[in-house]
């Protein structure tokens, strides 16, 4: 007889949603983690950047006017911004047990790490449990060179009571590009040192060029092709130098160079479960090579996007397969967006996988911006790309524009209910919209019938 029909070890959106629907169900369920309760994305990473971007949307907005009839912008004050989002945020940490004991699940604050295939080390415990799913997230990769002490993952840079005023940023991704458009707004410098040749290299070049060049605009400089060896400490800040002899001084060091998976010290190498820097290996039905260990969420090695919606995804599915499911996972399509000023989205087949195979895929680009100044607020720069595959269903999108969240939304579940344009004459869209627009650049692309 075990303790529990299922331990969950992590708090994270990987976990505590599979957590609830278990317990829910009548099962035996504990979930431990010794950092703050409910993962990255509750407490230092997706909650806490959108809270903090929200009043840089409406200088952006705003901006678009001012050769019309807005004058006096404004300014944001970043340390009271940061005292509203530590005041917001900080209960989100009480907020996961609550849930769970709500559920009737338990939360133990322990660090969870495996002893066979059915038994957990928690603290000075060992708890048994006839299922266990690994929940352990991803941290922020550090890179090991001289003056490593200097460089701060975005944890740190979501908690900064100041935003410094030249933020020196090593890699040019997601993490990055987001506190940077932030960091511009605020008229503070940047400087983005990148190992490869350009930024964002997995988003549409066209979208990531112009969204380059914009910052540019804003006074921010790209160093691409450099790889960075030391830091150093200087009378008035940072100084960090390329192994090409580049150096760059500034006040702050953000090591934005990736993100590797929390797989030391849970007890894989002991039960022979394979994993890497990547992640954990899983089967079809995210099961390890012991059978009744799981894995949810960033601790998978996956190519499906690492995101917190995929890993609540995960987790529903790993009770599912607990309460009897026995599918193998099926992932729909998954939208994924850069929170920059402005947004770039993308879901489902992108435009590099389109164009290189022409016989199966028609690429549309529609200047939506240039088309609607009248309803999109004077974004002119909003730019769509659809990809339409021979039967005549959107398979693939790429949005560039401030409301590219929302769009990219909508056309996600364009794609995964096969939506043809004779559905979408069927409804009924309030106007004028900028969602009414966007279904008429549809229409005419998608199956008639």
């Amino acid at each position: 007889m075990y303790d529990f029909d299922a331990i969950f070890i992590g708090s994270g959106h990987a976990s505590w949603h599979g957590a609830v629907a278990l317990a829910a169900a009548g099962k035996k369920v504990a979930v431990l983690d010794n950092d703050l309760p409910g993962g990255t994305c509750t407490n230092y990473g997706c909650d806490a950047k959108i809270l903090l971007d929200g009043p840089f949307e409406f200088m952006e907005g705003l901006e678009r006017y001012k050769d019309i009839c807005v004058e006096n912008i404004g300014t944001i004050d970043w340390k009271k911004l940061m005292a509203y989002k530590k005041q917001h945020l900080h209960p989100f940490a009480h907020f996961i047990p609550g849930v769970l004991g709500q559920a009737g699940a338990v939360f133990i604050p322990e660090k969870g790490k495996l002893v066979d295939a059915h038994t957990v080390q928690a603290g000075d415990r060992k708890l048994t449990a006839e299922n266990i799913v690994l929940c352990v997230g991803q941290r922020n990769a550090r890179l090991d060179i001289q003056g490593k002490e200097y460089l701060h993952g975005s944890r740190e840079f979501l908690d900064i009571e100041e935003m410094p005023e030249h933020l020196i940023c090593i890699g040019a991704g997601v993490i990055s590009m987001e506190f940077a458009s932030m960091a511009l707004t605020l008229g503070k410098k940047v400087t983005f040192i990148e190992f490869a040749p350009r930024a964002l290299a997995a988003y549409p070049a066209k979208y990531v060029d112009a969204l380059v060049e914009k910052m540019k605009a804003q006074g921010a400089e790209f160093h691409f092709g450099e790889a960075v060896c030391q830091a150093e400490k200087t009378e008035n800040g940072y100084k960090v130098i390329t192994k090409s002899g580049l150096c760059v001084e500034g006040s702050y060091i953000l090591d934005a160079t990736g993100r590797v998976a929390n797989i030391e010290d849970i007890g894989l190498e002991a039960l022979g479960i394979e994993a890497s820097r990547r992640g954990i290996k899983v089967d079809d039905h995210l099961r390890t090579s012991v059978p009744n260990i799981y894995v949810s969420g960033d601790a998978i090695d996956k190519t499906i996007p690492k995101l917190t919606p995929t890993a609540e995804f995960e987790s529903n599915y790993i009770a599912g397969q607990i309460l009897g499911n026995t599918e193998p996972i099926c992932y729909p399509a998954v939208p994924n967006l850069v929170f920059t000023l402005p947004r770039i989205a993308q879901v489902g087949v992108t435009v590099d996988e389109a164009e290189a195979a022409p016989d199966k895929y028609k690429v549309v680009s529609v200047p939506y911006g240039k088309q609607n100044e009248w309803v999109d607020n004077r974004e002119l720069d909003i730019d769509l790309t659809y990809i339409v595959d021979s039967d005549g269903y959107l398979v693939g999108a790429a949005v560039y524009g401030s409301e590219a969240g929302t769009w990219i939304d909508f056309l996600t579940l364009v794609i995964n209910k096969k939506i043809t344009a004779a559905d979408l004459r069927t409804m009924i869209f309030a106007f004028p919209t900028q969602t009414y627009m966007l279904v008429n650049t549809l229409i005419p692309l998608l199956r008639q019938s």
